[in-house]
This record gives structure tokens, C-alpha cells and sequence, in this order.
């Protein structure tokens, strides 16, 4: 008797101890949660920046000479060199400043920037020779000899910039650029007749105001530095010296005058770094 109430309680006994475990079983994992993965939000473009460039300058522009003789009433320009000729070219550095606001893929900006240029050109020319009205020499034969130089000094632009975000990071923009351009120059011009004593000489410096159009792009490597380059063509007009007679040239005719016309255009290729706030 007493054995069967043994067996019987150790059955029973079982049976709850395996219930219990099954209950366990079913109750939650005290397992952590995973950590959150972060995902840094993407790159934009909007803010203000600041940087440095430099690069390369060339100048299609030109000096033109024309002179005038009232004893003849006609311009002597087949009998000097009229044309001094293109190609300046020179170092281009300096500082930019700006503000860019991105918009879905699209980015839009101003900036301005300043920079100091070495860009110059000078030349020397001896005209086709003439016998007529001035020669005196021994050979019936006379030259004028044409000299100018012309140099950008600095220049700076204000200019508009529409891009757009090339990867899907949006570190990569292109853009086109376009605006006000300001620089400042000075132009040299003499011309000398040795045989009859003609001797012109002029300078000028000024500062002029035209127009820049261009095109680049800018990749973001951190989140505050960016590398840019960029091409701009640039057009300043034109600035016209008049080359007095100088003094102690005797044949000079008078009422005669001389002038140049030296052209400030041409096309820069420069690299930037800029830092974004």
C-alpha cells in the first residue's frame, strides 16, 4: 500500500515538473535588443563657405595701334605694326566666399571672389618701310618702329551658380557660373620714326567692369572641406591710350597723335579648397 501511494505521488510530482517546464518555456527571452545601426543623414550642400585658389591665366585679347598725320589726312596703319599681338598669359591666385542652398538635387549659390594676376604681354614691331611723305635718309626709306605691353593686374567677379548633385552622397556637384567681373590693368604705347625725328609715347591704368560665364565642379571629402575646378572665360572691354609726341622730337607733325587700343578678355582654368561652415 504504501508503495503505491510512493508511486503514485512521484508520477505526479513528474507531471507537474513537466507542465512547469513547459510554461517556461513559453514565457519571453531575457535576450538584449540589438544595438541601433546609425546612419548618418546625407550631405548637403547648403551653407557658407570660404577658401583659397589659384591657377592659370590667357588672354585673348590685343593691342591695336592707329596713328594719324594731318599733313597727309590718311592713318598710317600699313606703314607700322598695328597689331601687337595676343596670348598673355600668367599666374592667378587668390581667396572666394560664398553661400550655396540645396534643394532636392538641385543646389543654387552666389560667390565672390578676388585675385592677384602676373599676366602680361609685350611687343615690339618694325612697320613695312615707306619713301613717302617723310623719308629723308639716304635710301628714300623709313620705318616706324611700334612698341606696347598691356598687363591685368588683379581681378575679382560676383557670380551666380546653379548645380546639381551628381552621386547619390550628393558630394559630387556640377555646376554652371556666370556674372559681374572687375579688374584692374595698365597699357604702355610708344612710336618712334628715327629719321624724321617722330617720337609718341602714352601709359594708362585703370580699373574696368564686364561680365564671366563658366562651369565646374565641387566634391565634398569631409562634411567640411571641399576640392573644386573650374573654367571661366572673362571679358573686360577695352581701354584706348593716347600716345603724346614726345618732347625733343622735332618732326613730329603738328595736330598728329597716335593711340592704342588694348582688349582684356580671355579664359581662366583655376583649382579651390574651400572650408563649409
Amino acid at each position: 500500500m504504501t508503495k503505491n501511494w510512493m508511486k503514485g505521488a512521484a508520477a505526479a510530482a513528474m507531471i507537474v515538473a513537466t507542465a512547469v517546464a513547459a510554461q517556461a518555456a513559453d514565457l519571453p527571452t531575457r535576450k538584449e535588443a540589438p544595438a541601433p545601426v546609425y546612419v548618418p543623414p546625407p550631405f548637403s550642400w547648403t551653407g557658407f563657405y570660404i577658401g583659397v585658389n589659384a591657377g592659370g591665366l590667357w588672354s585673348t585679347g590685343n593691342t591695336k595701334v592707329n596713328a594719324f598725320f594731318p599733313t597727309t589726312s590718311i592713318f598710317y596703319s600699313n606703314y607700322y605694326g598695328n597689331s601687337l599681338g595676343t596670348g598673355a598669359s600668367g599666374f592667378i591666385g587668390g581667396g572666394q566666399a560664398g553661400y550655396n542652398f540645396q534643394s532636392g538635387a538641385a543646389v543654387f549659390g552666389i560667390e565672390t571672389d578676388f585675385d592677384g594676376t602676373s599676366a602680361s604681354k609685350s611687343k615690339s614691331t618694325i612697320g613695312s618701310p615707306f619713301t613717302v611723305p617723310f623719308a629723308t635718309s639716304a635710301t628714300g626709306t623709313d620705318y616706324f618702329t611700334t612698341n606696347a605691353s598691356s598687363r591685368l593686374n588683379w581681378l575679382g567677379t560676383t557670380r551666380a551658380r546653379v548645380g546639381f548633385v551628381a552621386t547619390p552622397d550628393n558630394r559630387l556637384m556640377i555646376y554652371g557660373t556666370g556674372g559681374v567681373a572687375y579688374g584692374g590693368g595698365n597699357a604702355h604705347a610708344s612710336a618712334y620714326d628715327f629719321d624724321n625725328l617722330l617720337g609718341y609715347y602714352g601709359s594708362k591704368s585703370n580699373d574696368r567692369v564686364g561680365w564671366t560665364i563658366g562651369a565646374g565642379a565641387e566634391y565634398a571629402i569631409t562634411n567640411n572641406v571641399t576640392l573644386k575646378g573650374e573654367y571661366l572665360y572673362y571679358n573686360l572691354g577695352s581701354t584706348t591710350t593716347t600716345i603724346s609726341p614726345l618732347s625733343g622730337y622735332l618732326g613730329n607733325p603738328v595736330g598728329s597723335w597716335i593711340t592704342a587700343k588694348s582688349t582684356y578678355e580671355g579664359s581662366i582654368f583655376r583649382a579651390g579648397v574651400n572650408y563649409k561652415f
